[in-house]
């Protein structure tokens, strides 16, 4: 019926050859002390990538990689609470595969097939751990009594699973810097879940309420800085910049005469669609249109999970998009509105502190226009833009390694220190079949 939008794959980037640009200037600490290094923070900060938790992506955090450069400035040991396999906790990571579907075989994203047994078992008597970073953590959530009961992830490395609040866990380290990522996860399910959830709430598709949000993060910044600590506050990215919500066009169907003048049959009753040969603007469903009925408008959004039924199940033409899976202007209004009142609430944290604010924000808009490292070129287009991950949220080894760059130049201006920037093309990206 209908040319869909595809993403095609492009090959990977050659890197042979390549020298990184280090710097020869003797590494120092300055003023801060790297000796016990604390991360805070949600799934960024844990190595979630792919879709899901594994163990090279905990190896690959960008805490994991500033740890190692913290190292050359007397940073100590880095403890993390690592899983056991590669095969994906508790869900199944992505892989590039070849899979069959209605229009043939292709290469894309499919679930790996190993086994992740063992990956639930406990390692708390490990720690405790310098990376408490946990998936699907909202800032909102800091403060709850009994959350690793909560979350399976937390679960996994909790010491007190009934009794213990994610800060407590955080302060068992004592540590002398840290880096503190919360808030993305208090807007990032909303928009994950295509708008479903209330604004503001406090069930887990919510966005956070800003009152709740601001006591929280004020608290956990209070105390992560009481015992003389020095560390760097990040902020709330965009949705903008990730693939997930822009690698699907909103004019991503494609028609040939009859497939438009079928359609415009179809949809005639609307008055409010048009379809011709070539581009057009999806299907989707909003319930303030008739029959509940419209084209989607050129700035909102289609989630990434609804690429197969819009190449294989006529959604998007013949059946509307379901809201669930679209975001629309008054959703994104919501999305972008509260990441300005967290952003700002991060901003007036790290003045009333004297702490570095790092706008990883503007980075990553930085990233969507692409950037070069040391020859090899990266963006925030999917796959072929090698910073971002399959799941088109995370990101992958070398998008986490330009992430931790970004913090170390703002550790070395804020800190008068010569921490050395990572080799990003050390670290692998999507691996190709």
């Amino acid at each position: 019926m209908k040319r869909i939008y595809t993403i095609f794959f492009i090959a990977v980037l050659l890197i042979a050859g390549c020298k990184p640009n280090l710097t020869t200037t003797k590494p120092v600490a300055g003023t801060a002390d790297f000796s016990k290094y604390l991360a805070v923070g949600t799934n960024f900060t844990a190595g979630f990538a792919d879709g899901t938790l594994y163990k090279t992506g905990q190896q690959n955090s960008y805490p994991s990689i500033l740890a190692t450069q913290f190292s050359m400035v007397g940073g100590g040991a880095f403890v993390q609470p690592l899983l056991q396999t590669d095969a994906g906790y508790p869900s199944a990571k992505l892989v590039l595969g070849y899979a069959t579907d209605c229009s043939g075989t292709s290469l894309g994203p499919v679930n790996f097939t190993g086994s992740n047994s063992g990956d639930a078992a406990s390692v708390a008597s490990q720690g405790p751990f310098n990376n408490v970073g946990v998936p699907v953590i909202k800032c909102s959530d800091y403060l709850t009594v009994g959350f690793g009961n909560q979350n399976p992830y937390a679960a996994r490395f909790f010491a007190n699973l009934a009794t213990e609040t994610p800060l407590m866990e955080a302060m068992r380290l004592g540590h002398t810097f840290f880096t503190c990522w919360l808030g993305p996860y208090d807007v990032l399910l909303y928009a994950v879940s295509g708008g479903t959830g209330n604004v503001p709430g406090t069930q887990l598709p919510d966005i956070s309420d800003t009152g709740i949000f601001r006591h929280v993060y004020t608290t956990v910044v209070d105390s992560l800085t009481k015992n003389g600590a020095k560390g760097v506050l990040i902020n709330v990215p965009s949705i903008s910049g990730m693939p997930f919500f822009t690698t699907i066009p909103p004019n991503g169907l494609v028609l040939d005469p009859t497939q438009a003048a079928a359609l415009n049959s179809q949809w005639a009753s609307n008055g409010n669609m048009s379809f011709h040969s070539d581009s057009n603007y999806f299907v989707v469903t909003d319930y303030a249109s008739p029959n509940y009925t419209r084209q989607i408008y050129p700035d909102e959004f289609i989630l990434l999970s609804a690429n197969d039924s819009i190449k294989c199940a006529g959604w998007g033409s013949k059946i509307p998009i379901s809201t669930k899976y679209v975001l629309t202007r008054a959703k994104l209004a919501n999305i972008t509105s509260y990441i300005g009142y967290y952003n700002n609430i991060i901003q007036q944290a790290a003045t009333k502190y004297s702490i570095p604010y790092i706008d990883i924000n503007a980075y990553i808009t930085t990233l969507q226009r692409g950037m070069a490292f040391n020859g090899v070129n990266f963006s925030t287009q999917y796959i072929a833009g090698g910073a971002f991950s399959l799941d088109g949220i995370h990101f992958t080894p070398k998008g986490y390694a330009l992430i931790a760059n970004e913090i170390i130049r703002n550790i070395n201006n804020a800190y008068h220190s010569t921490i050395p920037y990572v080799d990003v093309n050390a670290y692998s990206g999507i691996k190709f079949p």
